[in-house]
């Protein structure tokens, strides 16, 4: 698809998850939560706080967090509890605080059993052009949230939507995560947003992965997380519906990204601003 070059933004449908609304000028949406399940006690005490923080400052919050992180650079590190055990977990977080719910999935079948639990589904990056897992995600009939391959061009985003159309589902959201150069970092070009919101359907902005350094500690990825907030702060004002921040009680003893997810004493303050920016782009 072209640019249209047009100073005016292209409206995107709106797609349903849960209570949240997101896309077509609807309030900027936030999905937050632990980059991986550490334990239940844990994501539990998280996903309360998150529930407090965004009723209390009126957030359409979506909680995310992983069963299995399947792509981890060491095959030493920790993945998480598993999709029977991590589902249980998000099952019992959306009976407590009756929050929306975002896992990601890495096959056909696992996409089958999570949408039995959660409200949307999540195409991993290194997993986008997966014709299998797609066509499974989308025939869930689930909102498909895909992250943006860090090899692809915003525009090859055509031919995922497509296979994930093909199945008769179109509640689908693209995220941009940044691009690789190679030597162990990423580029967040802010026109990704632009020109994958010309498809026609809600884009998010993942704050927390764009400054990821991908292997560098050598056997793990390291990064740039005081940055996250800054990068987060330019795709809202270039236009976004929504922002995908990991986040932690503890950051430092975080088992995944802990170098990159923000701290949650700090999310209010960091939401405030996003939220004062959306609506003067809005």
């Amino acid at each position: 698809m072209k640019s249209t070059n047009s100073q005016t933004p292209v409206r995107s449908r709106v797609i349903r998850v849960g209570s949240v609304a997101i896309g077509a000028g609807r309030p900027l949406a936030l999905m937050a939560g632990p980059c991986v399940i550490e334990s239940r006690k844990g994501c539990l005490a998280l996903a309360s706080r998150l529930a407090g923080l965004a009723q209390r400052e009126k957030i359409p919050l979506v909680f995310k967090a992983s069963y299995d992180k399947a792509n981890r650079s060491s095959h030493q590190s920790y993945r998480g509890p598993g999709i029977e055990a991590g589902l249980e977990v998000l099952r019992e977080i959306k009976e407590r605080y009756g929050l929306p719910l975002l896992t990601d999935v890495h096959t056909a079948a696992e996409a089958t059993r999570a949408a039995r639990v959660v409200d949307m589904i999540q195409i991993p990056a290194f997993l986008c052009r997966q014709t299998d897992l797609l066509l499974a995600a989308g025939d869930t009939g689930v909102p498909v949230n895909v992250k943006k391959g860090q090899f692809l061009a915003p525009g090859d985003m055509r031919n995922v939507i497509a296979k994930i159309e093909s199945t008769g589902n179109r509640q689908i959201i693209l995220t941009e995560r940044g691009a690789s150069f190679g030597y162990n970092n990423l580029v967040a070009d802010m026109r990704s947003l632009l020109i994958m919101r010309e498809f026609g359907y809600p884009v998010v902005f993942d704050a927390t992965h764009s400054v990821q350094r991908p292997g560098g500690g050598g056997d793990r990825t390291t990064g740039d997380g005081q940055w996250a907030a800054d990068l987060a702060r330019a795709a809202v004002a270039t236009g976004c519906d929504g922002v995908f921040m990991e986040t932690h009680l503890n950051p430092p003893a975080a088992l995944s990204d802990r170098e990159n997810c923000v701290a949650f004493a700090a999310l209010r303050d960091i939401w405030r601003k996003l939220r004062a920016i959306d609506e003067i782009v809005g």
